[in-house]
């Protein structure tokens, strides 16, 4: 038993090692340059090895944006905790945003490049479902007798249009907090949203 441990004890850390490569390598030069004969370079496994853990290059992103989500659910989550409950919903939107931009690579893995993950449905994965329920909790701070979900779905839409705007130099430089700051004044304000 311990031979077959210690198997899958390595299986795993190949695992990490491809997914943390390909997502510093994205992170340094973008997601075209990795490839399996990057990677293969990179870690200094054969190209047959890396397919052995991911059957083409979508079930490698698709594992790290599934990282990313477990990441981004731990940092809404730990924002939201030390925030008082009325600043909830501003830690958070803070937390998300910075996020985004301190990953940019990992955050188009999440949310831009074509995958199977699918938010909202029976099968969803566990690490979208506990990043979208972090989101929720902090909304529901200010939602009152408002839709939470609703609320939820339309602060991600709103913070993600933010960051996808300013990554690709469509607003101003130098405003994304006051952008933020007043997204999130709206959606205090009970008035401003329906409530």
């Amino acid at each position: 038993m311990a031979i077959e441990d210690r198997r899958l004890r390595d299986r795993a850390a190949r695992h990490r090692l491809i997914t943390a490569t390909a997502r510093d390598l994205a992170e340094r030069e973008g997601w075209d340059a990795v490839t399996t004969r990057r990677l293969s370079t990179e870690i200094e496994y054969s190209q047959p090895v890396i397919y052995k853990h991911f059957a083409s290059m979508e079930d490698l992103v698709e594992a790290i944006a599934l990282d990313g989500f477990g990441e981004l659910a731990e940092t809404l989550g730990e924002s939201r905790r030390h925030a008082a409950p009325e600043e909830a919903i501003g830690a958070v939107a803070r937390a998300y945003s910075a996020y985004a931009t301190e990953n940019p690579a990992l955050y188009d893995a999440m949310f831009t490049r074509a995958t199977r993950l699918r938010f909202g449905a029976g099968d969803t994965a566990a690490p979208l479902s506990t990043a979208y329920a972090e989101l929720r909790a902090a909304v529901a701070t200010i939602a009152g007798e408002r839709d939470v979900d609703t609320l939820a779905e339309v602060l991600w839409a709103a913070l993600h249009g933010l960051i996808t705007l300013s990554r690709n130099d469509r607003l101003r430089p130098g405003h994304d907090t006051d952008r933020i700051d007043l997204l999130v004044a709206q959606f205090s304000s009970p008035r401003a949203l329906g409530g």
